[in-house]
């Protein structure tokens, strides 16, 4: 791909310290294998949100893939459907959400909302994934204005340029730089929003709802509390406040809290099989892949996907049987320890 669309997907907030943090958080933490346990298969199947999935393993909303190849979020619809994954859609994805629909209509999915400025309009997205049968609503919420993108700034693409947007000319991206006034930093009103918004979306919607982008104790009980079904944890790929944690460092107090009334997924970091039994085994109940898929995208289009996606599976399952684990309601927190230093 060109540099500039390199440095879009590569690229994160600031000096980039919590891209890296969220790759080696993984790394801070130990498999213990269990050697002679007589397993000869292995079952990733699981339900997230009562819906039957091939593996914990999901698609993570990405924007924008006609960017890396011309099928675009069609063919990672395609690739999911094949492989039994669960995929969420962008509000900014380049095919709108009904085109998408039609593409892989076998394709489990869910969308991912940006609040629009005008609240009507995001209603009516809502009632447009209604209708096409996305069964989930995702809202993020870590992203009212957009964190300082230096690299992707510097090599020329920002996320105002002239990309298409299928799902309508009206859908408007977060807002960017603040306006400096009277002495303050003013932020667009649109991106003031409170909590009080999920309590207006559980109003227009039958849909369960996911909230994305939560880091904290706090904020995953207020989710829980205000109706959220589900929680991600995720620092937006490190593309937002450089410096946060690691959706996979908060993992554990978050699951302590909340996961015994909804559930709890991860993303940020995820690379390899052994990955996601980390995050499996510290609570996960789902584990999202971001960036890796957008390479495959551009590397081989709805086969480069699948054959991620296969690749990925492949890997759990291995590490699973080696560290004695038949399905994944074995995995629990004594198949890791925590490195030491």
């Amino acid at each position: 791909m060109s540099d500039p669309i390199w440095a879009y997907v590569q690229g994160g907030a600031g000096d980039e310290s919590t891209v890296r943090e969220n790759i080696a958080s993984f790394r801070h933490w130990r498999l213990r294998p269990r050697p002679l346990t007589g397993i000869d298969a292995v079952d990733l199947r699981t339900q997230l949100l009562g819906q039957t999935v091939a593996s914990p393993v999901y698609i993570c909303p990405m924007a924008y893939q006609g960017l890396l190849h011309p099928d675009a979020e069609a063919a990672t619809a395609r690739a999911a459907a094949s492989t039994g994954a669960l995929a969420l859609y962008s509000t900014l994805s380049t095919l709108s959400l009904e085109d998408i629909a039609a593409a892989a209509p076998a394709c489990r999915r869910w969308f991912q909302l940006y609040l629009q400025p005008e609240f009507s309009e995001s209603q009516r997205l809502v009632q447009r994934a209604e209708r096409a049968g996305y069964s989930a609503l995702v809202l993020t919420v870590d992203a009212p204005v957009l964190g300082p993108r230096d690299r992707q700034t510097h090599d020329g693409v920002a996320i105002r340029s002239p990309v298409p947007i299928g799902n309508g000319p009206d859908v408007v991206p977060p807002a960017r730089a603040p306006e400096f006034t009277d002495g303050r930093y003013r932020f667009p009103s649109d991106a003031n929003v409170t909590w009080d918004v999920l309590e207006r979306l559980r109003r227009t919607t039958a849909l369960p709802i996911v909230v994305k982008g939560v880091l904290t104790v706090e904020d995953g009980l207020r989710a829980v509390e205000l109706g959220a079904r589900a929680v991600i944890l995720s620092n937006h790929g490190g593309r937002q406040l450089d410096g946060a944690v690691t959706g996979l460092d908060a993992l554990p107090d978050v699951v302590r809290a909340v996961g015994s009334r909804a559930e709890v997924y991860v993303d940020g970091g995820v690379r390899r099989g052994r990955d996601v039994l980390v995050a499996l085994a510290l609570g996960a109940k789902g584990v999202g892949l971001g960036r890796p898929v957008l390479w495959a995208l551009a590397a081989g289009g709805e086969a480069g996907v699948r054959r991620l996606v296969q690749l990925l599976g492949t890997e759990l399952a291995v590490s699973m049987m080696l560290a004695g684990r038949r399905d994944l309601r074995e995995i629990d927190p004594s198949l890791v320890v925590r490195r030491a230093g």
